[in-house]
């Protein structure tokens, strides 16, 4: 089977995991997400409006975001994601989680070197 370039696939609760993030420094709708990521990223990813809205859909659905709708600055109709107590416990264990599986991939591809803190 040939590899393919999957640069851009992100492991399973990235997105979840990047959402959350950007939601606890603000409130933010879709599009403003899909910013945000992109900016902090510097252009390294590149999220799809058909991969964050199912994202946002478990979110909502799993009470760790609320939504509401409301009016943009160019008087359209948005709807705004906010960060629940409960989705900033699971940021948490999910951040937590990351960094110890990023401790275990650094030992593996640099063995003798420790990771960076």
């Amino acid at each position: 089977m040939p590899m393919t370039d999957t640069s851009r696939d992100l492991f399973p609760g990235a997105l979840e995991m990047m959402i959350l993030e950007s939601l606890r420094r603000q409130p933010a709708h879709g599009y403003a997400l899909v910013q945000h990521i992109q900016l902090r990223s510097k252009n390294l990813l590149q999220v799809e409006e058909g991969s964050l809205y199912p994202a946002l859909q478990r979110l909502l659905k799993a009470k760790l975001v609320k939504a509401e709708w409301g009016l943009s600055s160019t008087n359209r109709r948005v709807r705004t994601y906010q960060i629940t107590p409960a989705g900033l416990r699971r940021l948490e264990q999910q951040i937590s989680s990351f960094e110890r599986m990023f401790e275990g991939i650094a030992l593996v591809l640099n063995p003798g070197k420790s990771p960076a803190s």
